[in-house]
């Protein structure tokens, strides 16, 4: 049978008539991505603040690296915990249950441990409980965006999306030192507490549960092509697994796929990739600060200007890399040529640890937290759509899930890597990371969405 005069078309050409003639995403849509932007900014405030409490904890009451990392790291712990039950929840019961519910008993785990300040011990579990709490947003937010937009805007959607993390990291870093240099522990849970808290209110009024996935019996007429970002579908679904097909020989992609971790390797690849390169993101969101000030001797107020730079430009590189992913059709395309450029930028760093260089230090170190970001909104761009709408819940909590143990694990592990080893040699290994992942990326998109 001869093929249509879409299916001839070259890849990118194929993508932009989309773009071109796709119906725009609806005013909803858009509401939606600023509130799961928002939500995801305060969740964020109340994940990573711990991290920009690391100078007061090891200047004013005296904790060593690997305590106060641990400290800094308890969030993540705790995530790590509720990511795929939070998920799963969202699956059940929608998004908008799970992003209420979650954020609202963040408000109020943050207020109640003020009471346990005064026990490092409860306050450690006390922060770690609040970021089991945010974990519903990190897992619902991104749910709710990818099912209110279209395959060929949602790379953009994802990529304006993750900028939250970053932006609500920006904010930490410039208002969470002076809190906590003025009121201590209690000023920055009182912070989180309320910030969490409006949000709450701003869930419960403003989000709406997506549409509905059809999801009818397997045939030809209800399969959907895999997208035309994946030519050789067959190649794609699981290096060997053998792909759907229609009654004509046409590799065809169903959307009730029972469980996409069984149908091929892409997403079990994907979460490994996006662990090794979430590696250098944490080395520089919980270390970088204090790299600024104790290796290259940048004051305290200029090293979190740094850092909240860095924060708010590796936000919009976020949004450009998706609407590009959009654009080329590939998110794992891009996705390469972000962690080759992470292994040069994080050696770079490496490199400048060895001398106090504090000009070229902050240049650099902006564009280093820039491309470690620049990944996250295309991987989860890819696993809600190699997942489909019956399990992108479970696998964004999954995704998430894996990046967290890497944080929770670098928390306290880099900062005894700093003692033992020093700054140079701490990243050099960190720049490890981003290489091993390059021979773990799938060579192509697969969507069982559209």
């Amino acid at each position: 049978m001869p093929r249509s005069e879409t299916e001839q078309r070259p890849i990118g050409e194929t993508t932009s008539l989309k773009l071109m003639f796709e119906p725009p995403p609806s005013r909803q849509a858009w509401v939606i991505l600023v509130v799961g932007v928002l939500s995801q900014m305060a969740a964020t405030v109340a994940i990573t603040g711990p991290a920009f409490l690391i100078p007061y904890m090891h200047t004013d009451l005296g904790y060593s690296l690997t305590q106060a990392g641990t400290v800094a790291a308890a969030p993540s712990f705790g995530l790590i915990v509720t990511l795929i039950a939070w998920g799963a929840f969202a699956d059940r019961f929608g998004e908008r249950l799970a992003m209420t519910l979650g954020i609202g008993l963040t408000a109020l785990i943050s207020a109640l441990a003020v009471l346990v300040v005064g026990s490092p011990i409860w306050t450690v579990i006390a922060i770690a409980a609040s970021g089991a709490a945010a974990a519903s947003v990190n897992s619902a937010s991104g749910r709710v965006v990818m099912g209110w937009f279209p395959r060929y805007r949602r790379g953009l959607a994802m990529g304006i999306r993750q900028m939250s993390p970053p932006l609500g990291t920006s904010v930490a870093a410039l208002a969470i030192p002076p809190i906590a240099a003025a009121n201590g522990l209690v000023g920055y849970l009182w912070f989180a507490a309320i910030v969490t808290g409006a949000m709450t209110i701003v869930c419960f009024a403003l989000v709406r549960n997506p549409p509905a996935a059809e999801v009818g019996p397997a045939s030809a007429s209800d399969a959907q092509p895999i997208s035309a970002s994946d030519p050789d579908p067959a190649s794609s679904a699981g290096e060997g697994e053998p792909a759907t097909t229609s009654a004509g020989g046409s590799p065809l992609q169903t959307a009730h796929v029972t469980n996409p971790y069984r149908a091929d390797s892409f997403l079990w690849r994907i979460h490994a990739v996006s662990a090794l390169l979430v590696i250098p993101q944490f080395a520089f969101s919980t270390y970088g600060l204090i790299w600024l000030i104790a290796n290259q001797h940048i004051s305290a107020g200029i090293a979190g200007g740094i850092v909240a730079a860095s924060q708010i430009v590796g936000a919009l590189g976020r949004m450009v890399v998706g609407g590009l992913s959009d654009r080329l059709g590939s998110r794992v395309g891009l996705m390469r040529i972000v962690a080759i450029a992470a292994v040069v930028l994080v050696a770079a760093i490496a490199l400048i640890s060895l001398t106090p260089m504090p000009v070229v230090a902050a240049v650099v170190f902006i564009l280093a937290s820039t491309v470690s970001v620049a990944d996250n909104g295309l991987a989860f761009a890819s696993v809600a759509e190699a997942a489909g709408p019956k399990w992108s819940g479970k696998a964004l909590g999954t995704q998430n899930t894996g990046q967290f143990v890497m944080s929770a694990i670098l928390g306290p592990g880099f900062g005894a890597l700093i003692t033992v080893f020093g700054y140079p040699l701490s990243f050099g290994i960190v720049a490890v990371a981003p290489l091993l992942s390059l021979g773990m990326l799938p060579k192509r998109d697969i969507d069982r969405i559209t």
